[in-house]
């Protein structure tokens, strides 16, 4: 179902944008990471967002976690205007039923500023990726950032703009 121009302006005033994420901390230990798996990567977020990812570097060595500083630890994308509305439809209307034993999403996955975040175990629940042609698998958040700052007022707008969300 395609939205009106009215309910398009209802998401625009809502979100204020998307932040998408991908982690990789276990894939940037592989040989020929910048060469290949980055490349991989970095070409399935651009098409399921729509423009190409910002690198995200760590700023500082962490042992424990075996990061050094500098080293590539993921990548970034923020939406905004058309592109956030494009998406927030597509994952509305078409990931999140893909997705397997989807029941709604929790309401415990919004904190108090209103920010709504998803987490994906791979990226093979948007249909712009294709498993043949994508050997590596990653795991996505998805972060719907409102303009509202209130809880409350966030999941009562989600609910009029269609979004999946469970019962009390």
């Amino acid at each position: 179902m395609i939205r009106s121009k009215d309910e398009k302006v209802q998401i625009k005033k809502f979100l204020e944008k998307i932040v998408i994420n991908a982690g990789l901390g276990r894939l940037s230990s592989q040989p020929n990471f910048e060469e290949k798996t980055l490349v991989q990567v970095s070409r399935d977020i651009g098409l399921l967002a729509g423009q190409k990812p910002e690198v995200r570097r760590a700023r500082r060595s962490i042992a424990g976690f075996k990061i050094r500083e500098g080293q590539i630890i993921g990548l970034k994308v923020t939406l905004r205007r058309q592109k956030m509305v494009d998406f927030f439809e597509r994952l509305v209307k078409i990931v999140l039923p893909r997705v397997r034993d989807f029941s709604g999403l929790s309401l415990k996955s919004i904190d108090g500023g209103g920010v709504l975040s998803l987490g994906f175990k791979e990226q093979f629940a948007f249909p712009e990726v294709n498993p043949e042609l994508s050997p590596v698998v990653f795991t996505l958040e998805v972060s719907l950032v409102p303009r509202v700052k209130d809880r409350e007022a966030a999941i009562e707008a989600l609910r009029r703009l269609g979004a999946p969300l469970k019962k009390k």
